[in-house]
């Protein structure tokens, strides 16, 4: 089965770009420089940033459906991050690297499955076993250690 991973759109968070300090704190976003690579990993681009690069740090609503399984998380985004292109069946180099959570969900945001994964080929089996439930619509993919919301994949 052929799946696509997705990092989430720039133009989400373009409006932010140009706030100040001040203006971001209003919105609860903090902007920061990268200290360390890899340890910033933005949602946009699907990248590990590069120290020194500026990034914001945001509560990010990834589940908004009207269930129990409604859930937002801290994300970064960096600043100058361009929307990820990635082809059919490529596990990026930000998700290999780490331990992932890979959830499955209906088309009613109702959580199907889910199971931990680690390393660019246990991730792609893992998403390819999500997909082949002909009931699930999205798989919410997550960085196992902070919880945070990573990137989502369907079939391609």
């Amino acid at each position: 089965m052929t799946f696509q991973i997705h990092g989430l759109p720039r133009a989400r968070f373009e409006p932010l770009f140009t706030l100040g300090d001040a203006a971001l704190s209003a919105k609860g976003v903090v902007r920061m420089r990268v200290s360390e690579t890899p340890g910033f990993p933005c949602r946009v681009g699907l990248r590990d940033l590069e120290a020194g690069e500026s990034v914001l740090l945001l509560n990010h609503t990834h589940q908004p459906a009207d269930t129990p399984y409604r859930s937002a998380h801290a994300i970064f985004v960096g600043e100058q991050s361009t929307d990820a292109t990635l082809e059919p069946d490529q596990v990026p180099e930000v998700l290999a690297r780490r331990i992932l959570s890979i959830r499955a969900f209906d088309g009613a945001g109702m959580m199907l499955d889910a199971d931990l994964s680690e390393g660019e080929g246990p991730t792609a089996a893992l998403i390819e076993r999500l997909l082949a439930d002909p009931r699930a619509d999205r798989l919410h993919i997550h960085n196992a250690r902070r919880g945070c919301f990573a990137a989502w994949a369907a079939r391609a």
